[in-house]
């Protein structure tokens, strides 16, 4: 089963990568509604890098535990009619909890510049589940993936503003 996103953001491709790289920009994506807490004893990374491995635990609101994450981060890019398209995907699993009985957890996420206007972003999301509990599990995502949609809209133009690492 899947869930999609598709958005046109308010900042650009550079600045949605940096975003999606960052553990603390995406906790905040989820608001007040799910908190993401590191469960590693030094701390989740200042930044995803590919091959990063992260152990979250996520509760509603910081108070109901709705168990613990396995993060896997890689990136790739591709091409497509209207240019390079950079991916990032957590292939990690839900490891306790009402989502660890899904069988499959692969969540891609890609940004590009958004067609006819390269200071906004194409903002894409898939979310694929699997299991005998997805059909159950299923709206409860959906409706967090709409949650996240209304705050990747309002937090993309504060992305503008980070700067770019120093290498």
């Amino acid at each position: 089963m899947r869930i999609l996103l598709k958005l046109v953001i308010d900042c650009d491709a550079d600045a949605a990568w940096r975003a999606l790289h960052s553990p603390r920009a995406v906790a905040e994506l989820y608001g007040s509604l799910v908190r993401l807490e590191s469960a590693e004893p030094g701390g989740l990374p200042t930044r995803w890098e590919p091959g990063t491995d992260a152990v979250v635990d996520m509760s509603i609101g910081g108070i109901v535990p709705m168990g613990r994450q396995l993060i896997h981060a890689s990136d790739r890019i591709t091409q497509d009619s209207r240019g390079e398209v950079r991916i990032f995907r957590d292939s990690g699993i839900p490891l306790t909890g009402p989502l660890a009985s899904l069988d499959v957890w692969d969540h891609q996420l890609a940004v590009s510049p958004a067609p006819g206007d390269p200071a906004r972003t194409l903002w894409r999301e898939r979310l694929t589940i699997g299991g005998r509990t997805a059909p159950l599990l299923w709206p409860g995502l959906w409706a967090a993936w709409q949650w996240r949609a209304l705050r990747i809209r309002a937090l993309a133009p504060t992305w503008a503003h980070d700067t770019a690492p120093t290498v």
